[in-house]
């Protein structure tokens, strides 16, 4: 979260692309987390965020819907076995082909959420739809090197 206030709400792209990396922090939380209080992390996460922003609650709203949604996504793209005790939803654990597509519909779900709450119409909707892909792309490239970063420290621990 400190990384996302002090240096990317400051990353305009383009004028209007503000990647969040701080989705990593809900994307990472583990499976043994209870539901009541995943929904209660993501949605002071995205309060958090909407504090430094003044965005009125997009981010909770958004935070607070992926973290509803990510047992049935689970549940879609993992097999019973993956989720045994310890497995965290990381690469170490599960693999890249498994963390890409988890987090690539997470974070392009909060990407559209937040800049269809953000706009709040449907007019010139192919406008609000690149938009939403360049936020989810740029958000998803900087998820993606922070877990390439952890995994590349997790295994120097290993050897």
């Amino acid at each position: 979260m400190f990384l996302q206030v002090m240096i990317f709400n400051y990353l305009n792209l383009f004028g209007y692309i503000n990647p969040s990396v701080y989705v990593f922090f809900i994307l990472l939380l583990p499976f043994e987390t209870p539901a009541w209080l995943f929904l209660i992390l993501a949605f002071f996460t995205g309060l958090t965020q909407d504090a430094f922003l003044n965005t009125g609650g997009i981010h909770a709203a958004a935070a607070t819907f992926i973290a509803f949604l990510r047992p049935t996504l689970l549940r879609t793209i993992s097999s019973r076995r993956e989720f045994e005790s310890g497995i965290k939803p990381e690469v170490q654990d599960l693999g890249w082909k498994w963390f890409l597509s988890y987090s690539g519909i997470l974070i392009l779900i909060y990407a559209f959420i937040t800049e269809l709450l953000l706009v709040f119409h449907f007019s010139n909707f192919g406008d609000t739809l690149l938009r939403v892909l360049w936020q989810a792309l740029f958000t998803y490239a900087l998820v993606l090197a922070f877990e390439f970063v952890r995994s590349l420290n997790k295994q120097k621990a290993i050897i």
